[in-house]
């Protein structure tokens, strides 16, 4: 995120979330599938971390030194109190991109990331940003940029217009000129989407030209109104399109690489036949992704981009990709062959699917190439195998997995960092998310979870036992004696009981493979 102090004067803090694509790891696929070198990550940074549950996150789970600054002291004060608490080998600064990027403290990075910060800053901090990834990305090195972009977002932005207007006219109301508070602006959102839809009810000629405007107005009552606020009510929104950014991105000196979405890679569950067609006869870049973003209706992009990128030969590249290692933590009879593109919910073939899962399905870190060796017999391609994978990844059961070496430095850094957050969770639900040394990013725990986790880290032996200390931690009933965190036994209701048992027999066997939490 931005900050206070450029015009960025969001009154409410964003949400605690987690984004996979920060991962350095997950840049790898892509990047050799196209025939470019990986680099060796050693030093990576994020351009406006939030509350940098991303950053201490991929910072515990591997051997990489993260740096980054946010600007909203509130989002900087947590993330540094995070990193602290747990030791995390993470630098979070507070301050303005302007200030971050001058500094002569820090080293050249081989990974710089920003999310969704880039629809939500001024020209000049996109110049700033530029001339820093210029500076200080390496040669071969890889950015991760992802926006609002049109023409997904073009219906909206009149919506958007009408309830920022409306936000900005009642904050004089709210606060008699005084500086509005959380609970404030978090009514004036609400009365904001309100009125978009009594404008909405009304029938303007604007929705019915655009009727999915209508829908999407309803559902923002939906959303979190954290979310609602850093998307819909900051005073910079710019929803660019590939061609923009390409441009601001010019004096960066990056090339457009891949989407860092992998289901954008596999074009029969995106594209018509006709569309791919049209695709495959434009042979400039910009105005491919454009006409594909077109094509598809596209909202959001996540984008890899590449500094100087290093060719491989042919058989540099097969190599490299044979060995990229995977991990399916997941029975893979449990594994649902439905995915969502573009063009809506495909079911993927059992005849290449199963195979590759079934390939996976010996609870160990494996490669492309084992996997390719397994599935040779039914005849099924190394290219077959590498869509396939990326597809379960997009999916969620298959998860990118780090050398051994970073598997073993990252366990300790990865303990400290989810003993922190399971203990955080006796009080608040608000990170859902741990760290795995295996693949080096964040796996989704909820916070019932962790307070099973967190049960099992104190001692506590069975389901049951797990269920009494959740819900006395859900009941805020704490010891008779006192003792801080330590909840008096409560008897726990069926359904929580339920859970727990679900959690030993589902969550616990892929927790421990993926070398998260103490669970006996």
């Amino acid at each position: 995120m931005t900050g206070l102090a450029h015009e960025y004067d969001n009154e409410i803090v964003y949400t605690h979330g987690y984004c996979d694509e920060l991962n350095p790891l997950r840049a790898r696929l892509p990047l050799l599938h196209a025939g470019f070198d990986y680099p060796v990550i050693r030093n990576a940074c994020e351009l406006g971390f939030g509350f940098g549950v991303s950053a201490n996150i991929h910072a515990a789970g591997s051997d990489v030194h993260w740096y980054g600054v946010d600007a909203d002291p509130r989002h900087s004060a947590f993330a540094q109190q995070l990193a602290d608490d747990a030791q995390t080998p993470a630098h979070l600064f507070p301050g303005r991109f302007a200030e971050f990027c001058r500094r002569d403290d820090l080293p050249d990075f081989e990974f710089i990331g920003l999310h969704g910060v880039w629809s939500w800053i001024p020209d000049e901090d996109r110049a700033t940003i530029a001339g820093f990834i210029n500076r200080k990305l390496k040669p071969g090195g890889v950015l991760y940029i992802s926006y609002n972009t049109q023409p997904g977002w073009a219906a909206m932005m009149p919506v958007r217009e009408l309830m920022h207007g409306h936000f900005m006219a009642s904050r004089s109301h709210h606060t008699g000129g005084n500086a509005p508070d959380e609970r404030h602006a978090t009514e004036r959102i609400k009365a904001a989407v309100a009125f978009a839809q009594k404008v909405m009810a009304a029938r303007p000629g604007y929705a019915h030209v655009n009727p999915s405007v209508i829908e999407r107005v309803n559902r923002l009552c939906e959303e979190n109104p954290r979310y609602l606020s850093h998307e819909y009510f900051a005073h910079n929104w710019y929803p660019a399109s590939f061609l923009q950014v390409a441009q601001a991105l010019e004096p960066a000196g990056v090339t457009y690489l891949a989407s860092a979405d992998y289901r954008d890679h596999v074009d029969s569950i995106n594209l018509l036949d006709a569309q791919r067609d049209l695709l495959a006869d434009i042979d400039d870049l910009t105005l491919s992704e454009t006409t594909r973003d077109l094509c598809i209706n596209r909202s959001f992009r996540r984008d890899y981009w590449i500094k100087q990128p290093r060719a491989l030969e042919p058989n540099e590249r097969l190599a490299a990709l044979r060995a990229h290692r995977l991990i399916l933590p997941v029975p893979e009879w449990a594994v649902s062959l439905k995915i969502r593109g573009a063009l809506g919910e495909t079911t993927l073939p059992e005849a290449v699917y199963r195979p590759v899962l079934q390939a996976m399905a010996d609870a160990r870190v494996t490669t492309l190439g084992a996997i390719e060796r397994e599935v040779s017999k039914a005849g099924i391609t190394l290219e077959q195998v590498i869509e396939a994978v990326k597809l379960l990844i997009a999916a969620g059961p298959v998860l990118n997995a780090q050398d051994e070496q970073q598997i073993q430095v990252a366990q300790s850094s990865a303990r400290r960092l989810n003993t922190v957050i399971c203990e955080r969770a006796y009080d608040s639900d608000a990170l859902q998310f741990l760290a795995s040394p295996v693949s080096g990013s964040g796996v989704a725990v909820p916070h019932v979870a962790q307070l099973f986790l967190l049960a099992a880290m104190r001692g506590f032996k069975e389901p049951r036992q797990w269920a009494e200390f959740a819900q006395s931690a859900l009941s805020g009933t704490q010891a008779n004696d006192g003792a801080a965190n330590m909840p008096a036994p409560l008897t726990p209701d069926h359904e929580l009981v339920e859970k727990a048992v679900r959690f030993a027999e589902v969550f616990v066997p892929a927790l421990k493979m993926l070398l998260i939490g103490e669970v006996d």
